[in-house]
């Protein structure tokens, strides 16, 4: 058997952190079996579905890795195929119109509400007559298709996460609404009918996805027997919840994955990140790896079933790794975006000092976006001073420091990181001052402040541009 998965997302928003750690799931788990890792769009609510959440969905897959085999697929295109399903229920008496108008139902659920019941169709509408379908019609009701479920019935699986799952038909609501009413009969088909008619269409052996869905899973397998097929194999994640150990929401700072890459996340540590939610490699100890790595040892033995706590110190951290280890030339590919997002002249800077630049504040970085501060010194034509700097640039011996700085930089002709460390030395034996006098003022005038990046990295990289001097004498003067 070749394994077969497929990811399924709804173009209703942007793709969630959720969705993409059951895209990470279901990608693992076709590349360990050599499968196939196959992209559905689920775009069947017409009124909430937009283009620019299905390309957000695309843009954000491949900016993970996440490529798939097969698709997209857009279910608003396939609707014959589901209208021809719904006729072979019907056909075969397994589905039937329910002309039950929103005042009876509301009604219903208020009578069930009073009793305190468990809110349910009570399929009245199931055996009707083809005279009380006539009259139906005659009075201009609608009708929607309700699947028959058969209260008595036991719906059995085995979850590769779950193990064995028991369900009743009874727990699941009365029959099942699987298409909506139109003019011309057989109207728009819902979520979980279109999901088993796919499922069966595109041959899906596995269908992996979060454990809020086990409810739909129990129906859906009704479905399959119904529909003549037999049902794939299912595992159901664990949600992800946030620290107090409750279900994750936008309250927590939960984003789409395009918003984790503005708050400058790499791919590689966000990806490797929702590779650990839920699941945890055989050597405990190892927690960096690619999604290839991960792909050889993924397996749902290996996946909890309690929730997975989303941890923001441990995704900085990972994040961090990542940074740290990467080559300048990449690093330097990533962040001239950030640059050009903050406004900074990069197209004015030269690939190799841009480089430069990255080998000085690479090493700090935890997340991408924070080159921004980091760099501005570079990239601005004046410095602000910082309470700390103004009261550096006050001290006794400041201005004398500076101004021999300025006059013994002025004769070096290439100005080198030994040049630079030259001067100094000079300076502090010439003025007879400590050393830190001397480098503090320097930083001071070059930075703006008394903390920041390697002082002689910085100083060539200002001096390259010419900004060095200029700075020294705003600072002399100040």
């Amino acid at each position: 058997m070749t394994v077969r998965v497929r990811i399924a997302p709804s173009p209703t928003g942007n793709l969630h952190i959720g969705t993409a750690r059951t895209a990470v799931f279901n990608w693992l788990f076709a590349h360990h079996h050599g499968g196939k890792f196959i992209l559905r769009i689920e775009d069947t609510d017409l009124e909430r579905s937009r283009p620019e959440y299905t390309e957000n969905i695309l843009a954000g897959l491949r900016w993970l890795g996440l490529n798939w085999d097969e698709g997209p697929f857009f279910q608003s295109q396939r609707l014959d195929l589901y209208k021809t399903a719904v006729q072979k229920l019907l056909a075969q008496g397994l589905a039937y119109r329910c002309y039950t108008t929103p005042e009876e139902l509301e009604a219903l659920r208020e009578a069930q509400k009073a009793k305190g019941e468990a809110p349910r169709y009570d399929n009245r509408h199931r055996n009707l007559t083809p005279e009380q379908e006539a009259a139906f019609q005659a009075e201009g009701r609608s009708f929607v298709i309700r699947f028959k479920i058969d209260d008595d019935r036991e719906i059995v699986w085995n979850d590769l996460v779950r193990d064995k799952m028991v369900w009743r038909g009874s727990d699941l609501g009365g029959d099942m609404v699987i298409a909506r009413a139109s003019a011309d009969g057989i109207g728009q088909p819902l979520y979980n009918f279109v999901v088993v008619v796919d499922d069966i269409d595109m041959q899906i052996t596995h269908v992996i996805r979060g454990e809020d869905h086990i409810a739909n899973t129990a129906k859906q397998i009704l479905l399959y027997e119904a529909l003549g097929a037999e049902a794939p194999i299912f595992a159901h994640s664990p949600l992800i919840l946030n620290m107090d150990g409750r279900k994750l929401s936008k309250r927590d700072g939960v984003t789409s994955i395009s918003d984790f890459q503005k708050m400058g996340f790499t791919a590689e540590a966000l990806v490797n990140y929702m590779t650990l939610l839920g699941w945890s490699p055989p050597d405990s100890t190892q927690e960096i790896f690619t999604l290839e790595a991960a792909a050889k040892e993924f397996s749902f033995e290996r996946v909890n079933k309690a929730g997975a706590k989303f941890d923001w110190a441990k995704l900085d951290w990972l994040n961090s790794q990542y940074i740290h280890n990467m080559p300048v030339e990449k690093l330097t590919d990533l962040l001239i975006p950030v640059w050009q997002e903050a406004g900074y002249n990069v197209e004015g800077r030269e690939r190799p000092w841009l480089e430069q630049l990255v080998g000085l504040i690479g090493p700090s970085l935890t997340r991408l976006v924070e080159a921004v501060d980091m760099s501005k010194i570079f990239f601005s034509d004046t410095v602000e001073l910082s309470e700390e700097g103004s009261k550096q640039l006050q001290q006794e011996g400041s201005s004398a420091v500076l101004s021999a700085i300025l006059a013994a930089s002025e004769n070096q002709p290439d100005f080198t990181e030994t040049a630079a460390q030259e001067i100094i030395k000079q300076v502090v034996k010439q003025q007879n001052v400590k050393k830190g006098l001397v480098m503090r003022s320097l930083r001071v005038a070059l930075t703006g402040d008394v903390h920041g990046p390697d002082l002689i990295q910085s100083w060539l990289l200002l001096n390259h541009l010419g900004l060095d001097k200029s700075r020294l004498n705003q600072a002399i003067s100040s």
